[in-house]
């Protein structure tokens, strides 16, 4: 788990232009942010150059950051997932190479998986649904809270209102639960 005391603390150094800082700041939180920009635009170059520009915006806006208004991770992701509202709401203008007659190419390659890598993803798919109907409704919710929200430890505690212990063993109970039935 990132500890808020240090992100702040990384927050308030790079609002002061430290490079270093927000070197480290990046380490610490470029998994997280890209795990949550791809989920939002579900294509990994769109994700890799909104999270670029994230990293900029925070950059330049550290300084506003305020840690009596939210935690240092809630409001980075909140740019990274206003960011990415943004990019899927804008005008696609792909441009298309052209030829020796100025006449734009029309790429036919499809890079969707085929039929085979299609049925191997739903028969997953279909798997572990069965695995997640096996566990508690209290484990399924928090262990799909982190996955899909990518809620961390303490964020699920906030938005559960539990105790953050009891939401640490219904996330590990519950982990350990879909390893034994996807016998991982």
């Amino acid at each position: 788990m990132i500890d808020p005391g240090m992100l702040s603390s990384l927050l308030l150094q790079s609002a002061r232009g430290d490079q270093q800082a927000f070197s480290a700041l990046y380490r610490h939180t470029s998994a997280k942010l890209f795990a949550v920009a791809l989920r939002i635009l579900q294509r990994r170059d769109w994700a890799e150059e909104v999270l670029q520009d994230c990293y900029v915006k925070i950059w330049q806006h550290a300084g506003e950051y305020g840690a009596d208004k939210s935690q240092p991770m809630t409001w980075m992701t909140s740019i990274v997932r206003n960011r990415c509202i943004d990019w899927l709401r804008r005008p696609r203008e792909e441009h298309l190479p052209e030829n020796e007659d100025g006449e734009q190419w029309i790429d036919l390659e499809d890079e969707s998986d085929g039929p085979l890598q299609l049925l191997a993803q739903n028969q997953d798919t279909a798997w572990l649904a069965r695995c997640m109907e096996k566990l508690t409704p209290r484990e399924r919710q928090s262990i799909s809270l982190a996955f899909y929200h990518g809620l961390s430890h303490s964020e699920l505690a906030d938005h559960l209102r539990e105790p953050l212990g009891s939401v640490k063993t219904w996330v590990r109970r519950g982990l350990e639960r879909l390893k034994g039935c996807l016998a991982i």
